[in-house]
């Protein structure tokens, strides 16, 4: 903890370098990534503060959309589609994630609950992947692809896809690498960007 609060004492010293934050934000990318710690979007995309709005879940679940049943996900979502105005939609899942392993391997979640009823909840069960694959790469992808199908049936999204203003992608990160593969509807594959 201890480097962490000594960057926080440093990191407030250069004033200037933040002050136009204070005007507001206008992000062009809204990131919706795993919650995990080795995935870090800003230092995957080279983002500086105010150029993504961030949305990370156990996994990089989005949950279904319930006109009546508000998430925190919803909102989020709905904020950044209609009163930023974001422009693209990334759905990013990563390689070696728990979540999409505990799925695949059919791990026992009585111990984590909340984990365990928020993925039974949230997400479909990945139809393809290697239980013994400890990058889960296939399940990964899949899951990723299902998110974004999910996102459609968002009402905002399902608007500006419709006009034309907003994009959706899938990306893959793999914690091992540092590569980013983004998905290709025309091959159906997830290649290097």
């Amino acid at each position: 903890m201890q480097p962490l609060i000594d960057n926080a004492r440093t990191f407030g010293q250069r004033p200037e370098e933040f002050a136009a934050l204070a005007a507001g934000q206008s992000p062009d990318v809204l990131f919706i990534t795993c919650s995990d710690s080795r995935v870090v979007p800003a230092l995957i995309t080279g983002a500086r503060p105010g150029e993504l709005f961030e949305l990370r879940t156990a996994g990089n679940v989005v949950p279904p959309y319930g006109a009546g049943t508000p998430t925190g996900e919803a909102a989020t979502i709905e904020y950044a589609v209609e009163v930023l105005g974001v422009k693209d939609i990334v759905v990013c899942g990563h390689s070696h994630c728990g979540a999409v392993g505990a799925l695949v391997r059919g791990d026992d979640l009585t111990a984590v609950p909340a984990v365990r009823d928020w993925l039974a909840h949230s997400c479909d069960h990945p139809r393809t992947g290697d239980a013994g694959d400890p990058t889960v790469a296939e399940a990964v992808q899949h899951h990723v692809l299902s998110q974004l199908l999910r996102l459609r049936s968002y009402p905002c999204i399902e608007k500006r896809l419709n006009e034309g203003t907003l994009g959706l992608r899938g990306w893959y990160y793999e914690v091992h690498t540092g590569a980013v593969r983004e998905h290709r509807a025309d091959t159906d594959t997830f290649q290097s960007l």
